[in-house]
């Protein structure tokens, strides 16, 4: 393996993975958050009861957490196309990513959310908040550690989603490894993209981690 002539394309790979990997985390969590509120308040013990709203909604996500991401991004085809064009590349890859996301990290806000002790949002309730005051005010700064846990979660999900995209023409280090480490036997390059996913997802824990911790003091 020459470094020198492969310095330049593990590079534009790291970049693409980061880019697909950074812009589905963000859409996962405008998308993702309001749903996981969403599923812990229509619950029977939430704040606005709707039992048969927070069933269909669970079951919504719990199916969409049960297909394989293989399987989503060969049936997500004709959306991606439609919606930006391509069904192959980085930007396309976004869509299955999202898609894929949401429904994980929307269960990982409902948990969030209820570890906040129920006396906080019984005080809040008794001076007359309204849902979306005790929301705002109480549940999402009370649960913020563990929520910026949860959103690095979904970022070492996401890293292993776009590793798995590479097989389907994604892009970044996924499809470098693959067409090159698997297809073509370089396995110095299969050996390079894994410790470089590696230090890509101890890098994201690492800084999830810290975060957390610094928010949790304050």
């Amino acid at each position: 393996m020459n470094i020198s002539e492969w310095l330049p394309r593990l590079w534009q790979a790291s970049l693409t993975t980061i880019y697909m990997v950074g812009v589905s985390t963000l859409f996962t969590v405008i998308l993702g958050l309001p749903l996981g509120v969403l599923l812990m308040l229509t619950d029977e013990r939430g704040l606005a009861p709707r039992p048969t709203l927070n069933r269909v909604l669970g079951f919504v996500v719990n199916l969409a957490r049960s297909l394989p991401f293989i399987i989503l991004l060969v049936v997500l085809i004709p959306f991606t196309r439609a919606l930006v064009g391509s069904s192959i590349g980085p930007t396309a890859t976004i869509v299955p990513l999202t898609l894929a996301a949401v429904p994980f990290f929307a269960r990982v806000v409902e948990s969030s959310l209820r570890e906040v002790p129920r006396g906080l949002i019984e005080a809040s309730q008794s001076m007359g908040s309204s849902h979306w005051q005790t929301v705002s005010k109480v549940l999402i700064p009370e649960s913020l550690p563990s929520l910026i846990l949860g959103v690095a979660l979904t970022l070492i999900s996401l890293v292993g989603y776009s590793a798995m995209a590479g097989a389907v023409g994604g892009g970044g280090l996924g499809d470098l490894a693959i067409r090159y480490g698997y297809q073509r036997y370089e396995t110095e390059v299969m050996l390079v993209t894994v410790v470089l996913l590696l230090v890509l997802v101890q890098g994201v824990q690492w800084l999830g981690d810290r975060l957390s911790a610094k928010v949790s003091k304050k």
